[in-house]
C-alpha cells in the first residue's frame, strides 16, 4: 500500500467520483470485454454457421471454376474480388456487427459511456526503468499477474479435459470421408473453444470484482481531504451567490433606470413582465427594455405604477416576446401589429400621442 494510503479511510465523494472518471480512472475489466465478445461471437457463429459454409461453398466454386487466369491473370483478379469481395462482407458482417454492439454494450455496463483522453497524454515518469521495475512487483501488479496465472491454468486445465474426453472421436478422424470428418472437427473445436469462452467469463466477473474493489480504494480520501474539498465547494458557492447577487443588483439598477422610461408594460398577468419603448425617431421597431419573471416581474409592475407606466395584460403576447426577445432587442416584425394597437390605446389613453407631436 502507498504511503499515506492507511489514512484514506472515507468513501469518495461525488465530487472525487466525477474528477476520477474525467481523468480515466474507471473500474473495467478488460478480461470481461473480451470474454463477453468471445460468447456473442461464438454464438452468432453457431446460428450463422450452415449459411457461411454454404456461401464460402459458393464463393470457392466460382473462384476454382473459373479458367480466365489461363489467358489473363489481372481480369481474373478483379473478376474475383467483384464477386467475392460483397460475398465475404455478407458473411462477416453479422460476427462483426453483434461484436461491436456487444462492445459497446459492456463497456457501456461497466462504466457508462463517457470518452477520456487524459490517460493518452504522454507521462515521462512512466519511462524510469527503476519505477517500472519497482511497479512489476507493486501490489495491484502482482494480483494482476496472480490472475492471469490462474487464467492460463484454469484455460488449460478447461482445454486438456475437453481434448481428453474427445480424444476418441479425435483419433476416428482420419478414418472418416470428407466432408464428415471437417464437421465432426469443426463441432470438437467449437465445442472446446465454447467451454474455454464460459471459463474465461467466469474469471472475467471475478476480475470486475476485484477492479471494482480496487477503484472504491483507490479513490478513497482522508478526513481531511473531505474538509478541504468543502471549504472549496463552499469558496464556489458563495462566489457563485456573489455573482448572482451582482448580477441582480445590475438588473435592478437597469429596471429602475430604463421602466420609468417605457410606453407600456405588458403582464402574463403576474409570472412574467415585458416594459416595451417605442420612439420612432431613433428606432425601427419597439424596443424591450426590461422583462422578469417571478419577483422581477413583480418588481418591473411596481415600479412602472409609481412612474404611471400603463400596465396591461397580454397573456400570450408577453409569453411570446419573453421567450424570443432578448433585452435592449428590437421587436420582430410578426408582433408589430399586436404592439401598434396597444401603443395606440396607451397613446390615446395618457394623450401622449399629442405631446410627441408637440414635441
Amino acid at each position: 500500500m502507498a504511503e499515506g494510503d492507511e489514512n484514506k479511510t472515507e468513501p469518495a465523494t461525488p465530487r472525487r467520483r466525477q474528477e476520477a472518471r474525467d481523468s480515466g480512472q474507471v473500474a473495467r475489466s478488460q478480461d470481461l470485454t473480451a470474454g463477453a465478445l468471445l460468447l456473442v461471437g461464438l454464438y452468432v457463429l453457431s446460428m450463422t454457421a450452415r449459411g457461411i459454409v454454404a456461401a464460402l461453398a459458393s464463393v470457392m466454386a466460382f473462384l476454382l471454376g473459373n479458367s480466365d487466369w489461363v489467358v489473363d491473370a489481372n481480369a481474373m483478379l478483379s473478376n474475383d474480388m467483384r464477386v467475392g469481395g460483397p460475398q465475404m462482407v455478407k458473411i462477416l458482417a453479422p460476427i462483426m456487427l453483434s461484436v461491436a454492439a456487444a462492445a459497446v454494450l459492456v463497456v457501456g455496463l461497466q462504466v457508462g459511456f463517457h470518452i477520456s483522453f487524459q490517460p493518452l497524454m504522454p507521462n515521462i515518469a512512466r519511462l524510469n526503468p527503476l519505477k517500472g521495475l519497482g511497479r512489476l512487483f507493486a501490489g495491484r501488479n502482482f494480483m494482476q499477474m496472480s490472475m492471469n496465472l490462474a487464467k492460463v491454468i484454469l484455460l488449460g486445465a478447461t482445454a486438456w479435459i475437453n481434448v481428453r474426453m474427445q480424444l476418441p472421436a479425435i483419433m476416428t478422424l482420419s478414418a472418416i470421408a470428407f466432408p464428415d470428418n471437417f464437421y465432426t472437427g469443426a463441432r470438437i473445436i467449437f465445442d472446446l473453444t465454447w467451454r474455454m469462452a464460459w471459463a474465461l467469463l467466469i474469471l472475467a466477473l471475478a476480475d470486475w470484482m476485484y477492479q471494482k474493489w480496487r477503484f472504491e480504494r483507490d479513490i478513497r480520501m482522508t478526513k481531511q481531504e473531505i474538509k478541504d474539498e468543502a471549504k472549496r465547494m463552499e469558496g464556489d458557492m458563495e462566489t457563485k451567490g456573489r455573482r448572482r447577487q451582482m448580477a441582480r443588483k445590475m438588473f435592478m439598477q437597469r429596471i429602475h433606470r430604463d421602466v420609468p422610461k417605457a410606453d407600456v408594460v405588458i403582464t402574463n398577468p403576474t409570472e412574467l413582465a415585458i416594459a416595451l419603448k417605442y420612439d420612432p425617431e431613433e428606432m425601427g421597431a419597439p424596443r424591450v427594455v426590461a422583462k422578469g419573471a417571478g419577483y422581477l416581474a413583480a418588481r418591473i409592475r411596481q415600479v412602472a405604477a409609481q412612474n404611471g407606466v400603463p400596465i396591461l395584460e397580454k397573456k400570450s403576447l408577453a409569453q411570446a416576446i419573453y421567450k424570443t426577445v432578448e433585452v435592449g432587442q428590437e421587436v420582430p416584425p410578426h408582433f408589430y401589429a399586436a404592439i401598434a394597437e396597444i401603443l395606440a390605446y396607451v397613446y390615446e389613453l395618457a394623450g401622449r400621442g399629442l405631446r410627441r407631436k408637440a414635441g
